[in-house]
């Protein structure tokens, strides 16, 4: 049985239940991604951006086991899918039910398009394929194991970059006074192409509400900028989040470094000073992953040489949402 799901209103039973099924998930499909923990996991699930909704499902068997999730983040113009089967009741058609049941509430809320976020060499790749999905957009994720730093030599190339610029560490957040640049830094960076499923946020008031949210979701924001001492103006930024979810693998958001000011040894200092702070402010870290498009070679190359090292590849897929229904329908699901 599939019945929707109110995820703010459900048991702390049912919450573990949830816990449960992701980690079977990420055992099976990334087992060398630390296990989920249960803090903040409603929180992270039901704590939204302004204009953004969640709605989920959870399909129950006869012994009231949980073994499928499915959530979808309506998002702008898409609705963004989440499945979630347990390794157990996997080719039972359980995950087409699901991305049924959440396709036509996409239609019926008149959204035109879904998409999904999907991890390479798992069966997910080929599940989507044959519901029609394309594939859109490509990422390498990246890793970096903390304990394979060389200290002494981050320190250096944090130092390195060039006289006129000055780099400082903000954990939690921003001071109100640097939104404004902070984000007119990411809107004239914005020549790289980005995935639609993880948008940036580029308005300021965008950018307040999304720090916000990271904190209401137990995930914690630290962000290194370069400041153009002539200027005073956001040359270079880099993002990282320490989820409380999985404390020991912090999540590298955007690292971004406006097209003038580019050729400084800004991004590699920046990058640097970060992974030096992180090593005092969460010394439960082991890990930071990161996310680059696979034609950003230079920072490819920056994360090569700070000791990331290429792990998956990550696509995104989409679908009309009303071809996806209608594909679904006629194979009797």
């Amino acid at each position: 049985m599939v019945r929707e799901w109110d995820l703010r209103a459900a048991s702390s039973a049912e919450i573990v239940s949830l816990l449960d099924t992701l980690n079977a998930v990420l055992a099976a499909d990334l087992p060398q991604d630390p296990p989920w923990q249960g803090s903040f996991l409603r929180e992270y699930l039901t704590e939204m951006m302004p204009g953004e909704r969640r709605i989920s499902w959870v399909a129950e068997d006869s012994g009231a086991a949980r073994p499928g999730v499915v959530n979808v983040l309506l998002l702008g113009s898409i609705g963004v899918l989440e499945v979630l089967v347990h390794p157990s009741a996997r080719r039972s058609g359980l995950g087409r039910e699901l991305v049924l049941t959440a396709a036509r509430r996409v239609y019926q809320e008149g959204f035109q398009t879904i998409g999904v976020e999907v991890v390479g060499d798992t069966p997910s790749v080929a599940f989507y394929e044959a519901l029609g999905f394309t594939r859109e957009y490509v990422e390498t994720r990246s890793v970096l194991d903390l304990a394979g730093v060389d200290w002494a030599e981050l320190g250096k190339t944090a130092d390195g970059v060039s006289p006129g610029y000055h780099v400082q560490f903000h954990p939690g957040g921003l001071p109100d006074q640097l939104i404004d640049a902070y984000a007119r830094a990411k809107a004239e960076a914005r020549d790289v192409e980005e995935g639609e499923l993880r948008p940036s946020s580029y308005d300021p008031q965008r950018l307040r509400d999304s720090l916000g949210c990271l904190h209401r979701r137990g995930m914690t924001p630290y962000i290194v900028l370069a400041l153009h001492e002539q200027t005073g103006e956001v040359a270079g930024l880099t993002e990282v989040v320490a989820p409380a979810q999985h404390p020991t693998r912090a999540d590298q958001y955007d690292t971004i470094v406006v097209p003038e000011h580019r050729g400084h040894g800004i991004d590699r200092a920046m990058k640097a000073r970060m992974l030096l702070e992180l090593r005092s402010a969460e010394p439960a870290l082991t890990e930071v992953q990161t996310w680059n498009a696979q034609d950003n070679e230079a920072m490819l190359k920056v994360n090569a040489e700070l000791g990331y090292r290429p792990d998956r590849e990550w696509y995104e897929y989409s679908i009309d949402v009303a071809e996806l229904v209608h594909r679904l329908d006629a194979t009797g699901q």
